[in-house]
């Protein structure tokens, strides 16, 4: 053995079983795992040309990946000025007045709470005073709904209600006047196709700082929870220079209206790529938000609302799944409420007995999101094999564990206290991936991580924890982020641990993730990241 990279820290988690004994050395070549075992192993590994990075104290682990992110899609929902520190009406109003001076055609914003209105509605005329007469287009922070202004709606043309292929809604007051209230894709995009284009060099530049500052916050790969050309376009541009510094495994859009023509399309795609990226999955929904009336529930929420599916046919979507699983495709699908949960377990169930067993054995389905679900489904899940990746910010961040958020309000108790239930389902032997959903919530893994454990926000012990018997522990939400996110994509044979033959991608921290204090975990820094045994972060201090 001649490796390329050795790399050495007092402390390693392989993730993989057969490693008992402390290790603190891993030899790289030509992208894998040649050797694991101590520095003084590493002694005899060591060969001219070899490079060696000695972390000192540092704890290694495989590298971590976020297993619900959407880079592209999220140049668009980040434009503009940054609401979600807003927390009331007035501090929502100052941003925009704020962001309006600036010299803009468009007043953009996004991130937006909903509890920052407490009992107002959402309506165009929080925006039309603040707008210093331009078209506004505010997102709200769950991407599935937005409002814009009387001058927007103007531009649009939207004067009245409309019919779409998918649960969408131009909410409109008691005599047909829309509100300015968009709710869900399809009349988002009724607005947003008349907002100026940002530039492809722009847009590629933006990516791409992205994606280092991904790098530099632990993550080594990614799920993208969506796909374009323009997707394809701008990870290749940025491949092609060499600043694509982590992997992207992607899944395009299959909608309610679509049928076998464009099913056949999609599946064509599955494959294409480049080095680092490639589109590998199918993403659906069923449902849209708790917080926007959108999600598919067996009983109305508070307002009577989130009682229909995404899908108006959802025999459609089940055609949908089963047409990709018998091509062992992998399909991903957001469900948050609890009658939309068990329609995609129905659709999955259903594939025993269409789809040849040997196809079904090796592709992996999944369910993204999850927020609320009763026992019986969390027992459905038992040997079915199905994913399911959740989101713990989406709970500690969003969510109040007295119930008084918008959230928790639309549900009730009952349902509230069936918050996210990552434990319940780790324990029912499920494989459950991790992620942020950015820009949804931040994307920093290391407090995402701490918030797994501690059902709260970290950094703030003086909140109290949301239903905190769904608690996660060190280990699982360090799995959840490396062993089981490589599970969820089917990858565990070639990643998620550090073992010999896989790939070589590892994070460096400066604290051990399974034994330091959660709080303290998610406030130290990350030392570094590679992929395939090449460095893409490093702090400064080891370079």
């Amino acid at each position: 053995m001649t490796p390329d990279l050795i790399v050495l820290a007092d402390t390693i988690h392989t993730l993989d079983s057969h490693h008992a004994h402390p290790l603190q050395a891993v030899a790289v070549s030509g992208g894998v795992v040649a050797a694991v075992g101590s520095r003084q192993d590493a002694l005899d590994w060591q060969a001219t040309g070899t490079r060696v990075v000695d972390l000192g104290s540092a704890t290694l682990t495989p590298g971590l990946v976020d297993c619900h992110i959407h880079p592209v899609f999220g140049l668009d929902l980040t434009i503009g000025v940054d609401l979600s520190s807003a927390s009331t009406l007035e501090e929502v109003r100052a941003l925009l007045r704020t962001e309006a001076a600036r010299d803009v055609d468009w007043l953009r914003g996004w991130g937006l709470n909903p509890n920052a209105f407490g009992t107002a509605p959402l309506h165009r005329n929080v925006l039309d005073d603040v707008s210093d007469g331009k078209p506004a287009f505010i997102r709200l922070f769950d991407g599935h709904s937005a409002v814009a202004n009387s001058r927007a709606l103007a531009v649009a043309g939207i004067h009245g209600r409309y019919e779409f292929e998918q649960a969408s809604e131009v909410v409109c007051d008691s005599d047909g006047v829309p509100t300015g209230f968009l709710i869900e894709a399809a009349a988002m995009e009724l607005v947003q196709s008349h907002i100026p284009k940002e530039p492809f060099d722009e847009r590629k530049s933006r990516l791409g700082a992205l994606l280092r500052d991904f790098a530099r916050s632990g993550l080594t790969g990614g799920h993208v929870m969506d796909h374009s050309d323009e997707s394809s376009a701008l990870l290749q541009a940025l491949e092609d220079d060499g600043e694509l510094p982590l992997r992207l495994r992607t899944a395009p859009w299959c909608m309610p209206g679509s049928g076998e023509g464009e099913w056949k399309e999609l599946a064509r795609t599955i494959g294409t790529g480049g080095r680092r990226w490639s589109i590998e999955a199918i993403k659906l929904f069923v449902d849209g938000t708790v917080d926007n009336g959108t999600a598919w529930l067996y009983e109305p929420d508070l307002y009577g609302q989130s009682t229909a599916p995404f899908w108006p046919r959802p025999e459609e979507y089940t055609g949908a799944v089963q047409y990709f699983a018998s091509r062992g495709i992998p399909t991903a699908t957001h469900a948050i409420g609890d009658a939309g949960v068990e329609h995609v377990l129905d659709a999955l169930e259903s594939l025993r007995g269409l789809v040849p067993a040997d196809i079904l054995r090796g592709t992996v389905h999944r369910i993204e999101h999850l927020e609320t679900v009763p026992d019986d489904l969390v027992d459905r899940f038992k040997g079915t094999g199905v994913v399911a990746s959740m989101q713990p910010t989406h709970c500690t961040h969003y969510s109040l564990a007295d119930h008084s958020d918008n959230w928790s309000t639309r549900l009730g108790a009952e349902r509230a206290d069936r918050a996210w239930r990552c434990r319940d389902l780790r324990e029912a032997g499920v494989t459950l991936g991790i992620g942020s959903d950015w820009p949804i919530a931040p994307y920093e893994p290391l407090p995402i991580m701490a918030d797994a454990q501690l059902r709260r926000r970290s950094g703030a012990p003086e909140q109290e924890p949301i239903a905190p018997s769904q608690a996660l522990s060190a280990l699982q939400a360090l799995e959840g982020y490396t062993s089981h996110a490589a599970k969820a994509a089917g990858l565990w044979d070639v990643s998620g641990s550090i073992t010999v033959g896989k790939r070589a991608d590892f994070t460096a921290f400066e604290l051990d993730p399974l034994t330091a204090d959660p709080d303290e975990f998610a406030a130290s820094s990350v030392l570094g990241t590679f992929v395939d045994g090449e460095i893409q972060f490093l702090l400064e201090r080891l370079a």
